[in-house]
């Protein structure tokens, strides 16, 4: 056996979760993502999905996807630097710009490599990139393959950030990274504060709006618009893969920085450009957010009930404020096992441990859909005290 076969084979935490009956992780769906999904031959509910508003099992996306593949065929055999930009890439590009507030945008194939090829090459070696302490693992990658001098601080601790924009030489770019709307904590980044202190320390913003696209702001434009300061945020980076029900991302900002984007960003350049399929859904998912908007009130009427229960019931949730709901375990052990004794009642969520969070801070994320129902927010709710309970965590 090499070394490297024998340092990796040393690796077996995976196996000691699989050996206590435990293990949470790809779990095979047999079905759509729906709000109700079968999985080992029976029904389960779904409350661990990012499809907030419910479009991916729509017959009008579904219908795109399809009639986008006969068109154009499965892919694009190339980059969009070559040979793979089609109209339909060129057209989504401008309504995401002017959903979004921006002059102008570009589609990578998913929302990790947008992070990844934006966050590494927008700044040199003489600038600094500021983010939160719990900002998305694809904006700490592309951290850390940027050459500018990286900082940190404490998460939503507006403090904290003033403290570091301190650290940065006036005359260098100082660029502030946030999720718009945090993945595992559900709260929402205090943009007022990060725009009145980039204007102090002459600091750009980007904010990624991963969670917050399709569930916050008019229409769904996500945080920036929902504080009303998208004039003030230099770089607006959304997914398909959560509310356009699809897989991909972009980027969206003034003409000057994404033609820069456009010649020089790796992910973007060296990357097989988005489907058709693809893009096609994504298109086709943005018009029905805008032209249903019912399916924007259901699910904050889903998620405004759902935190008015869990806090009464007394579940620990944290500073959320979305359909992100953080249910506070703080032991690793339990937070597998409860997983695996909600699943066995017929609920699925997702456990969250290190190193998505600190190990004090593991938790159960419960998500919301808008297609979800009052009697299925009713049942898990019930399950997860039921679960809670028996382990001691409620």
């Amino acid at each position: 056996m090499g070394l490297l076969q024998d340092k990796l084979t040393k690796y077996d935490l995976p196996q000691q979760v699989k050996a206590k009956g435990v293990y949470p992780y790809f779990r095979c769906i047999e079905s759509e993502q729906h709000t109700e999904v079968v999985m080992s031959g029976r029904k389960v509910l779904m409350f661990g999905s990012n499809s907030y508003l419910g479009l991916t099992n729509h017959p009008k996306v579904i219908e795109a996807a399809v009639e986008a593949t006969k068109k154009y065929g499965t892919g694009c055999a190339g980059s969009r630097f070559l040979n793979g930009t089609l109209d339909i890439h060129i057209e989504l590009e401008k309504e995401l710009a002017q959903f979004v507030g921006k002059e102008d945008a570009i589609i990578y194939s998913t929302g990790f490599q947008v992070n990844l090829g934006v966050v590494s090459c927008v700044t040199g070696r003489e600038d600094y990139i500021i983010c939160d302490e719990l900002d998305h693992a694809s904006i700490v990658e592309g951290r850390r393959l940027s050459f500018s001098t990286a900082l940190k601080f404490k998460h939503n601790n507006m403090q904290s950030l003033e403290k570091e924009l301190q650290k940065c030489k006036p005359e260098s770019i100082k660029l502030i990274v946030v999720d718009g709307v945090f993945s595992m904590e559900g709260d929402i980044t205090n943009l007022p504060e990060i725009v009145r202190l980039s204007k102090k320390y002459n600091a750009s913003i980007m904010v990624d709006e991963a969670h917050g696209l399709g569930v916050l702001g008019r229409q769904g434009r996500g945080t920036c618009d929902h504080f009303g300061l998208t004039d003030n945020v230099d770089l607006i980076m959304g997914t398909f893969s959560k509310s356009l029900a699809s897989l991909g991302g972009f980027i969206a900002a003034d003409e000057s920085i994404i033609n820069y984007l456009r010649h020089t960003s790796r992910s973007y350049i060296f990357s097989a450009s988005a489907t058709p399929a693809a893009v096609a859904a994504a298109r086709t998912a943005l018009h029905i957010m805008q032209n249903e908007p019912e399916r924007l009130q259901q699910l904050w009427d889903n998620t405004n009930y759902s935190l008015k229960c869990f806090r009464d019931l007394g579940f620990e949730i944290g500073n959320t404020a979305t359909p992100i709901i953080p249910l506070y375990v703080r032991d690793m052990e339990k937070t597998f096992m409860v997983t695996k004794m909600l699943f066995d009642e017929g609920v699925f969520v997702n456990p969250v441990i290190p190193p998505a969070c600190s190990p004090e801070d593991t938790l159960i994320r419960f998500s919301l859909m808008a297609t979800h129902t009052r009697e299925q927010i009713d049942f898990a709710i019930d399950k997860l005290v039921k679960c809670f309970k028996q382990l001691d965590i409620l």
